[in-house]
């Protein structure tokens, strides 16, 4: 329903646009014009200007290497990619590690959750691509990092509401502010939707909690809570090519038949802690949370009679995690430089008690919870310490990072029966992951920079959960990364930014689609992949109350070494070869902001084999209106937005290697939302 979009607001200065400071990668408050590899702030909108912000994919779209494609489906969240990691991702989102304030939203096995993100409250996101993202572990594209405001200033009240296109409503209530030293954000939103397509309504409540305290001049405490709530939503699965040509808003029958649907409920509470000794510092965090998924599947009654060994047509399973995570931050001048110096580690857990059932009762009744038929308990853990170092001496900044990670799956398989064997184990994945890398200030206008590191990147629990004849896959090895950057940074003249990289990534034993049987996706290890590319992203202020941003990647992925039926040189489905995105915005007035936006997207493939029809490209245009006043402590906002104007029918994403078939996943037609916002702030 939403395209890309709801760019973030051209900042105050042009100094906060051209040199954001960001922590990702470095772990200590930067500008990301001095950092050694690519990152990206993206700042969100905090004054009276509604918005929906119901999807990252809302937000992301002008960041170069990363495609945040909204499946229009909420029973299966976004579908994440960096530089071509997290394609393959059926649901939820692999091989790019998310975290929200500080806290993981990825479980130890790589597999993670956008939905949780809370944009309501997020001051800005941080984009880090490339090789220094391994040194957060268990991943291989990069990382995205959530940071919430902080409660400041008087104490403010907050009411929204938007709505539009296929019964689109939503609607919070919010409070921010300072009061006798306790800044506080709490935050609560309700939204709805009919869907795009058929059959893909979705509701979700979320809400939100942030208390920051300063116990001495050189402490403080965060306490952060949050919430999401998402119950039967509907899901239209994926539609086949025939479908889409004649249909792009049907469901295919089966989604109907079987009443395919999922319901979420997330709960996580954590906290934080710094402070500083001297020149040094000290953080700590922990969190813990219990999130609840019941699916509804659309696996034929006829594959689960005659296969004892299958696992059922719902899933169902409660999972408790917890994490602790601890680093001492040094900095020190040393001779001629200066050293920073960053040791920590990070211990996380997972625990899901699962099980599944048959989705029907006897032969006529489909899409219900039947028979049990998997009953297991299934425990992820990881272990990671690391050091990183930078040493700044004269024009050049010396960057160094090691990483162990330690990630162990346990299976305790508590349904055995005749036909249905004992599925019990264990598996211990290890890895150390350095990366390096060396900024060169050329002049005050312009660096230059290159990176190297090694990543690597664990099957997640779903993955490694079934083989071709059934049972678990603990054959499944970790892929290895290799991966290699140079880039420039550069101002050009005092309000134009321009950054520019070229990369290469070598990957062995990447994880894909092996084949689908029964309803069931199993993964093999291919051989050696290849990712080369180019990323350009430019932002300007024009003069005359006129601004720009654009972005631009080209990307070639594909299998470097043949396997399977699979021979060298096809591209990695999923991954389009050209993403672009371009802004121009206009504030005619003081308060009111219109722009347009176009984003193109080159074809996808969707299997291996590049044997199917492939996803074709697109182009869209989208406008956006926004205007803001105050009165006294009143401030008011509106807001109207327009996407793909010119309602061009399109595959917004696709499931690669779907066994049935259906890898297309249409995007909305010509789409209008509106809405307002209130504020009032006590003096």
């Amino acid at each position: 329903m939403l395209l890309f979009a709801l760019a973030a607001p051209a900042l105050a200065t042009s100094e906060a646009v051209l040199a954001p400071v960001v922590i990702t990668g470095s772990r200590v408050e930067t500008s990301s014009f001095d950092l050694p590899y690519s990152v990206d702030a993206v700042q969100l909108n905090q004054d009276g200007t509604p918005e929906l912000r119901v999807n990252v994919s809302e937000v992301l779209g002008s960041v170069p290497g990363v495609v945040v494609q909204n499946r229009q489906n909420y029973a299966q969240d976004l579908q994440i990619s960096v530089r071509g990691f997290g394609s393959r991702a059926a649901f939820g989102v692999r091989g790019v590690k998310l975290i929200a304030d500080g806290i993981p939203a990825t479980n130890p096995d790589g597999q993670g959750q956008a939905a949780t993100f809370n944009l309501d409250t997020a001051e800005r996101i941080e984009v880090l691509r490339g090789p220094y993202a391994t040194i957060y572990g268990n991943h291989a594209g990069g990382v995205i990092q959530l940071f919430s405001r902080d409660g400041k200033g008087d104490p403010r009240l907050r009411a929204s509401m938007v709505g539009g296109e296929h019964g689109t409503l939503k609607y919070g209530l919010g409070a921010e502010g300072e009061k006798n030293g306790v800044g506080f954000v709490l935050d609560a939103s309700h939204f709805e939707t009919d869907g795009a397509r058929d059959y893909s309504s979705a509701k979700r409540d979320q809400a939100f909690a942030k208390i920051t305290v300063n116990p001495d001049e050189d402490s403080r405490l965060t306490l952060l809570a949050s919430s999401l709530h998402q119950p039967d939503t509907d899901d239209p699965l994926g539609l086949t090519w025939a479908t889409w040509k004649r249909d792009a808003d049907a469901v295919e029958p089966v989604a109907l038949q079987y009443r395919t649907r999922k319901s979420i409920s997330h709960l996580q509470g954590g906290a934080t802690y710094e402070r500083r000794f001297g020149e040094d510092k000290l953080q700590v965090q922990a969190y813990g949370g219990r999130r609840s998924v019941t699916q509804y599947q659309s696996i034929p009654r006829a594959v689960q009679v005659s296969n004892p060994a299958h696992a059922g047509g719902v899933v169902d399973f409660d999972r408790d995690f917890y994490g602790l995570g601890a680093r001492w931050i040094m900095e020190r001048d040393i001779g001629p430089g200066r050293l920073t110096l960053t040791t920590g580690i990070d211990y996380d857990r997972a625990e899901d008690d699962r099980q599944g059932y048959e989705n029907f009762i006897g032969t006529t009744v489909l899409g219900v919870k039947g028979a049990l038929r998997r009953n297991e308990t299934n425990t992820m853990t990881s272990t990671d310490p690391y050091v990183q170092a930078v040493w700044r001496q004269g024009d050049f900044d010396w960057s160094l990072g090691v990483r162990h990670s330690r990630v162990k799956f346990e299976v305790d398989d508590k349904y055995v029966v005749s036909g249905n064997g004992d599925d019990s184990g264990s598996v211990t994945y290890r890895r150390t992951t350095p990366a390096a890398g060396v900024l060169w200030r050329v002049s005050p206008l312009l660096n230059l920079y290159a990176s190297v590191g090694a990543g690597f990147e664990t099957p997640t629990m779903t993955e490694a959960a079934y083989t071709a004849g059934g049972g678990f896959n603990f054959n499944l090895k970790p892929s290895r990364s290799r991966q290699a950057e140079i880039g420039l940074k550069a101002y050009v003249g005092e309000s134009t930014r321009i950054n520019a990289a070229v990369f290469q990534i070598e990957t062995r034993d990447e994880i894909v689609v092996a084949g689908s049987g029964g309803g069931r996706t199993f993964y093999t290890n291919a051989g050696r992949t290849l990712r080369q590319g180019l990323e350009l992203a430019a932002e300007a202020d024009l003069g005359h109350k006129l601004s720009t941003r654009a972005s631009f990647t080209l990307l070639r992925a594909v299998y470097d070494e043949a396997f399977g039926s699979v021979p060298e040189g096809k591209r990695l489905p999923g991954v389009p070869a050209v993403s672009a995105y371009a802004e121009l915005a206009w504030k005619p007035l003081a308060g009111v902001t219109t722009a347009v936006e176009g984003v193109y997207r080159s074809k996808v493939q969707v299997n291996d084999l590049n044997n199917a029809e492939a996803a074709p490209a697109y182009a869209l245009m989208n406008l956006r209106l926004a205007a803001e006043q105050q009165s006294g402590d009143w401030t008011f906002g509106e807001m109207l937005r327009l996407d793909n104007v010119f309602d061009r029918k399109y595959i917004g994403s696709v499931i690669v290697g779907d066994g049935n078939g259906r890898y297309y996943e249409p995007g909305p037609g010509r789409s209008l939302y509106g809405g307002v916002q209130v504020s009032y702030r006590f003096r």
